[in-house]
């Protein structure tokens, strides 16, 4: 790898932003793909620009050919991030077990009696109204967002700020009824059907769950769902 690459590609290890080294097999030729950048992405073979989006969300790096060669695309992503809006009792089995799947977890809960270190061990808990705390953690492509609260004043923030987001999951609990109210709301705050059909509500894969624990486990596991089979 040359200095120059070596260097840049530090920067955004660093930063924690996702990044795909691309290596000609045949000529040796090396570059980033910095997968944010749309006119980089516009201005790539069809063939290349799948393979990328496909390394990005498997995590696993691959080879395409091309027309000058064989192209090893080596993917570097940053750790997935979870933000848990709610700091109430599925939060914490759901924050546990995120946390040993390999995400940086994010709690956020105006209410700091909820939110607190002692309930969410090991994890980030801000105290904080949750527009205001996701605009400075600034979601991307690699986090997924679940509101808990069942409480518009604290949801509905969040999920604006999600849906204005490239956040690859937004999951909403609630029943089919207040999922339906919630939708509504979001509909008068300008966002189209397309932005509405993002939020996966009532969250969770349908299992049959009951306890707070098993809920986490459907949640958990719809983001993988998400992640892996939709875009992997």
């Amino acid at each position: 790898m040359k200095q120059a690459t070596l260097h840049a590609l530090l920067s955004y290890r660093t930063d924690l932003r996702p990044v795909v080294l691309a290596t000609n097999l045949v000529t040796g030729e090396e570059g980033l793909i910095d997968p944010g950048d749309d006119r980089v992405i516009a201005d790539l073979p069809a063939p290349v620009a799948e393979a990328l989006m496909g390394v990005l969300r498997s995590d696993k790096s691959t080879t395409v050919e091309t027309d000058d060669g064989t192209l090893f695309l080596n993917v570097f992503n940053p750790p997935l991030r979870l933000i848990i809006v709610g700091a109430v009792h599925i939060a914490q089995p759901l924050a546990r077990m995120a946390t040993l799947t390999g995400y940086r977890v994010t709690v956020i809960d105006p209410r700091s009696a909820f939110a607190s270190e002692e309930r969410f061990p090991d994890v980030t808990v801000l105290s904080e109204w949750p527009d205001d705390a996701m605009n400075e953690i600034k979601p991307d492509s690699r986090t997924a967002i679940v509101t808990l609260t069942h409480d518009p004043k604290i949801d509905d923030p969040a999920l604006e700020t999600a849906l204005s987001s490239t956040a690859f999951y937004v999951g909403a609990l609630g029943s089919k009824k207040t999922h339906a109210a919630r939708l509504e709301r979001l509909e008068k705050a300008g966002f189209n059907e397309t932005q509405r059909e993002r939020i996966c509500g009532p969250v969770g894969l349908a299992i049959g769950a009951k306890s707070p624990s098993e809920i986490a486990v459907s949640i958990l596991a719809q983001m993988t769902e998400s992640l892996r089979q939709k875009y992997g």
